[in-house]
């Protein structure tokens, strides 16, 4: 039971990570020139993201999940969840829109159940 919590654990930082990384570059060029504050703040964003990724990686790698299919779903849940939730645009959807992304999520993790490993 420790490992899977491990497991959550550095996916959601990983996720946590990359969402500050998408959400500062986003802003780079946003002024209409180059904002080296938001891309040094995106960089290290995706820096501990990957990190978190690798660590992550372990684990499920000791689980026998190997397939790089299935270690992208995990990753991409955790991303897209920490950049709709940290942009704070996720409370201003749609209930509708909410639902789908709901449904995306579930298909995320039915995908990575079924092609286990």
């Amino acid at each position: 039971m420790k490992s899977i919590a491990w497991v959550i654990v550095l996916t959601l930082l990983c996720g946590l990570g990359d969402a500050l990384g998408f959400i500062h570059a986003g802003r780079v060029w946003q002024e209409g020139h180059f904002a080296w504050n938001q891309a040094l703040k995106s960089a290290l964003g995706f820096q501990f993201g990957v990190l978190m990724y690798l660590l992550a990686l372990r684990e499920l790698h000791q689980w026998g999940v190997v397939a790089a299919e299935t270690q992208t779903l995990v990753w991409f849940g955790a991303t897209i969840c920490g950049v709709a939730v940290m942009s704070g645009q996720l409370w201003r959807w749609h209930v509708s829109d909410q639902l789908v992304a709901a449904c995306v999520l579930s298909g995320i993790g039915w995908l990575a159940c079924r092609t286990g490993g």
